[in-house]
């Protein structure tokens, strides 16, 4: 059975979904915004907050979401989810694409405010205008489950897809669900395993673990006992619970010669770079 067969958001995809892209942006920029991003990508969170509430107060909207992304997280101040909006809502109003995508976060999942669907849609529509991926995968996500809008897989298809196609992997593997489910698109197993793999070779165990299943059952791709105990045993490190089950389970139906194949291509395996 495929992992997720809902489609859903993984982890904290939705909610601080900016967090890449914001250091990334940062570290493009010089002076304290470039070192206030290798401060927080190191975990020294006094120094990021030194850095950067200067700047936060001053109006500059890099410092201001990632002000609002600590009081989120507590990184280095007590977690205030009233904080992080106000934060949030400055550097939105200055148009930020991901604090406006992590501002509908804020209001889709009421963390700081009352949860407000309608909310959520406007500023997440207004990140995605901008390309910003986290934003687009999100209504993704409120179209597949009708939250605050008529649920619709097609429009939730389209917007996977815009946000697979900037990068977001959580929206690959959702693609992913939806092709093998036949939701919002013909179903098709040969594209399911496609863009399962684009998600599992950036290292996201469930899709890891689908395209393991895939490979078992033969769906989308020729059966491979091989290839499927490989990508139980990636998934199994990457902290898929229900991988190694499978791994020992699929075992039984393989030579000695094929297991140790399999266990080889396990531990060369690396994520493909960004």
């Amino acid at each position: 059975m495929l992992c997720g067969t809902r489609m859903r958001c993984s982890c904290t995809a939705g909610l601080a979904a900016f967090i890449g892209g914001l250091l990334v942006a940062a570290a493009a920029m010089a002076g304290p915004i470039e070192d206030a991003a290798a401060a927080y990508a190191r975990g020294d969170y006094t120094s990021t907050l030194n850095l950067i509430r200067p700047l936060a107060v001053q109006g500059n909207p890099s410092a201001e979401a990632m002000l609002g992304l600590m009081y989120v997280l507590g990184h280095g101040v007590p977690q205030d989810y009233t904080a992080a909006l106000s934060w949030y809502r400055k550097a939105a109003d200055q148009g930020l694409a991901s604090a406006q995508s992590d501002l509908g976060s804020m209001y889709d999942n009421g963390l700081g405010v009352k949860q407000d669907y309608a909310a959520a849609l406007s500023w997440y529509r207004k990140a995605a205008a901008q390309n910003f991926a986290g934003a687009e995968f999100s209504l993704g996500i409120m179209y597949a489950n009708g939250k605050g809008v008529t649920p619709d897989p097609t429009a939730a298809v389209t917007w996977l897809h815009r946000a697979a196609d900037h990068g977001d992997v959580t929206a690959a593997f959702n693609l992913g669900l939806m092709y093998a489910n036949g939701e919002g698109v013909a179903q098709d197993p040969t594209a399911a395993v496609g863009w399962f793999r684009a998600a599992a070779e950036k290292g996201y165990a469930d899709a890891q673990f689908n395209l393991g299943t895939m490979y078992e059952s033969g769906k989308g791709v020729p059966q491979d006992y091989v290839m499927a105990h490989m990508w139980f045993g990636v998934a199994a490190q990457a902290g898929n619970i229900d991988a190694e089950q499978e791994q020992e389970t699929i075992a039984r139906k393989m030579t000695k010669a094929q297991i140790a194949e399999a266990q080889k291509l396990a531990a060369e395996w690396k994520p493909r770079p960004n």
